[in-house]
């Protein structure tokens, strides 16, 4: 079991090992009784069947003795638990937005990031959102785990207590690309998160077409990496060649920043060949003419970016 880097973590290592311990005390036990059972009550020793007459001793102390520790174990979980759903009033806030197939992390001055930079030995809330589907935040070097569902309010909170860079997963199978969610958390000084936390990066239309992209939950249905998924894939779409079907009929067009905000607009209007009609909603009240310029910034700048 590898060092934890929370205040949570001694805690939640406790109550593992306690119920570790106790079940393979059981397995152990179970699996001996059971060699031993058949051995000892073995056909060739034993070859008339002999009635075996109850032992009201050996039942009650064979129920008696699981409630016990399962009631142990209870009490070890819930001690450990119930502080990790009390939160020091001067906790720092952020607001996790997990969604198909990434996180993001938006901090109190506005600031998004798809890397939670946090000062070590500061209590932290993430206020947790889901525009989609049930996914489920995990950090595993800091012990906790929180479900993160669409239209339920959740949270967890935390020490980090040692600097570094940990992993954050999603373990609440989300979809074909669940393996891929994941991110970074970054523990630092202070100094270096108030420096950091600061910093105002220039805004860039192709960034903040991105960022609609995903706030959009575009990804969702259409992948940034060629993969096909329910969508055609987002990846060299400007200036490609598309095969698609119009008013029934087939046609090859260039993907140019007409076909794109179309495709926003009025999304079975020109369908890619291959691809159903009906399973996107038209986003003309949703994603605004500002929003569409920087969407096709974005991809122009990828296609650039690609040759």
């Amino acid at each position: 079991m590898f060092q934890g880097a929370s205040n949570f973590a001694k805690g939640v290592d406790g109550a593992f090992l306690f119920i570790f311990v106790i079940s393979m005390i059981f397995l152990i036990g179970i699996t001996a009784m059971m060699i031993w059972f058949v051995i000892h009550f073995n056909r060739k020793k034993h070859p008339k069947a002999e009635q075996i007459k109850d032992n009201m001793k050996l039942e009650i102390a064979w129920t008696v003795i699981p409630i016990i520790l399962v009631l142990f174990m209870f009490y070890y979980g819930i001690v450990v638990f119930r502080p990790m759903r009390i939160v020091p009033k001067d906790a720092m806030v952020v607001k996790v937005t997990g969604r198909m197939w990434n996180w993001s992390f938006e901090y109190s001055n506005g600031k998004i990031s798809n890397e939670l930079v946090l000062p070590a030995n500061k209590a932290v809330k993430l206020n947790l959102f889901s525009p989609d589907v049930i996914h489920s935040l995990y950090i595993p070097a800091f012990r906790i785990k929180e479900d993160v569902v669409p239209g339920k309010d959740n949270f967890m909170w935390f020490i980090p207590t040692t600097k570094g860079t940990y992993e954050i997963l999603c373990s609440s199978y989300c979809g074909l690309r669940h393996s891929f969610m994941e991110a970074k958390t970054r523990i630092v000084t202070e100094e270096e998160f108030q420096k950091w936390f600061n910093e105002k990066p220039p805004v860039i239309l192709e960034s903040m077409g991105l960022k609609v992209i995903q706030s959009n939950a575009c990804t969702g249905c259409h992948t940034l990496d060629g993969t096909p998924l329910v969508g055609p894939t987002f990846k060299g779409l400007y200036g490609s060649k598309r095969l698609i079907i119009e008013d029934g009929k087939e046609k090859t067009i260039i993907a140019d920043s007409t076909y794109i905000r179309t495709s926003i607009l009025e999304p079975d209007r020109q369908i890619v060949k291959g691809f159903k009609s009906g399973m996107m909603r038209a986003y003309s009240k949703v994603i605004k003419e500002d929003e569409i310029k920087s969407i096709i910034a974005y991809f122009e700048s990828q296609s650039k970016a690609s040759k």
